[in-house]
């Protein structure tokens, strides 16, 4: 069976976004602390914070797109603007903060087209396709990330322009993203009349079954494990590596994760989301495990190799289980208590992650990380999947 056309849509939109949020992340730990002067706390604190701003109103946001599927379209295009408005102006920090105040509206962008696209597209897509659908937009994001650092680091390679002015350039995928989802024909269009006649649950944790209960409850203490990538970067710096040289670091591994991802996505269809999900995360571990022990710049290509491997699927597991664990709710609410849980933690995380690196460096933070998914892992094979069949249900 072929892929719905909204999915193929949102994945050549998706890889363009990407292209341009990935010519500014990696370079933002350089932003930070070559140029503003901020350490691995202050990193914690724009990453983490940025996801949990957003975080607040991706709940509301994501039952919003139950009630109005209609509007769906319109809350994706809203958000991916905002991001792409956001990303250039950090051409022009003062300080780290303000850096973080952008990346947070740039975050709070995510947030609320992050609901409404992944319930057009498990609206779109037959359940025996959900997980090569998501796969497929976690593969273009990778995609997008490794185009867009290969653009930024052939820029700083071969030209005179500093960092904020390639973080300047941004702008220009920024607005193809933009005109090419305004032009899309509504997907939801069809059929939004029968579908705000359904009623759609009140926003009460006590709304979801049992099984999804559980599982965001572990997830949302995995989460604290699940530092931001951007760290691998900071690392790179501290190893000695060069712009160019972390820029090729970061695209090497999205280009790891890509493959992984388009291979592994039509896997998730035969296999239980459930065990895929445990398989992550212990395998996750063994990749923080591994980042822990980096002492030198050839070890961490090693290291981001295989952790780029272990993580391919990650994001795109966990987004079909819980569309599967979410059968009662509308898909938006779904995504959106998924969303608000990840996010919500990001704080802490950020956090943990950024006092842990400091205090004891990054063989401490990441050992740290690598314990708590080990846990986690544990707790959910302990937990009854609650009539969550096995197979590829």
């Amino acid at each position: 069976m072929k892929l719905p056309v909204p999915v193929i849509l949102f994945g050549g939109i998706s890889l363009l976004n990407e292209i341009s949020a990935q010519m500014v992340a990696p370079l933002l730990p350089i932003l930070l602390t070559a140029i503003l002067g901020a350490g691995p706390v202050a990193l914690g604190i724009v990453e983490g914070g940025a996801d949990a701003v957003a975080a607040f109103m991706k709940l509301w946001i994501g039952r919003r797109a139950d009630i109005a599927p209609q509007q769906r379209k319109w809350m994706a295009l809203f958000g991916y603007a905002l991001s792409n408005l956001s990303r250039p102006l950090m051409a022009f920090p003062l300080t780290w903060p303000i850096v973080a105040l952008l990346r947070g509206l740039d975050r709070i962008g995510k947030g609320v087209r992050g609901a409404p696209r992944d319930a057009i597209l498990a609206d779109a897509t037959p359940k025996e396709l959900q997980g090569r659908a998501f796969g497929l937009q976690r593969a273009m994001d990778y995609a997008g990330a490794v185009g867009g650092t290969l653009i930024a680091a052939a820029i700083l390679a071969t030209s005179t322009l500093s960092i904020p002015q390639v973080i300047l350039l941004t702008i220009i995928p920024g607005i193809v993203v933009v005109v090419l989802l305004a032009l899309m024909p509504n997907p939801a269009q069809v059929g939004a009349t029968k579908a705000q006649n359904v009623p759609v649950p009140a926003l009460n944790w006590g709304t979801l079954d049992a099984s999804l209960q559980q599982y965001l409850a572990v997830l949302a203490i995995f989460s604290l494990a699940k530092a931001s990538e951007t760290f691998l970067v900071l690392r790179g710096h501290e190893l000695g590596m060069d712009a160019v040289q972390v820029l090729l670091l970061w695209a090497f591994l999205a280009s790891v994760q890509t493959v992984i991802a388009l291979i592994g996505a039509p896997l998730t269809d035969r296999i239980s989301k459930r065990s895929l999900t445990l398989f992550n995360w212990v395998t996750l571990a063994i990749s923080y495990a591994a980042l822990s022990l980096v002492r030198t710049s050839a070890q961490l290509w090693l290291a981001v190799a295989l952790y780029g491997a272990l993580s391919g699927i990650s994001e795109g597991v966990e987004r079909s289980y819980v569309s599967e664990l979410g059968r009662s709710l509308g898909k938006g609410m779904t995504f959106g208590w998924y969303y608000m849980i990840t996010g919500v933690a990001a704080i802490p995380a950020g956090l943990l992650f950024g006092g842990l690196w400091h205090a004891g460096g990054p063989m401490l933070a990441f050992g740290t990380s690598a314990a708590i998914a080990l846990i986690c892992a544990v707790v959910l094979g302990l937990l009854k999947p609650n009539g969550i069949s096995g197979g590829a249900a």
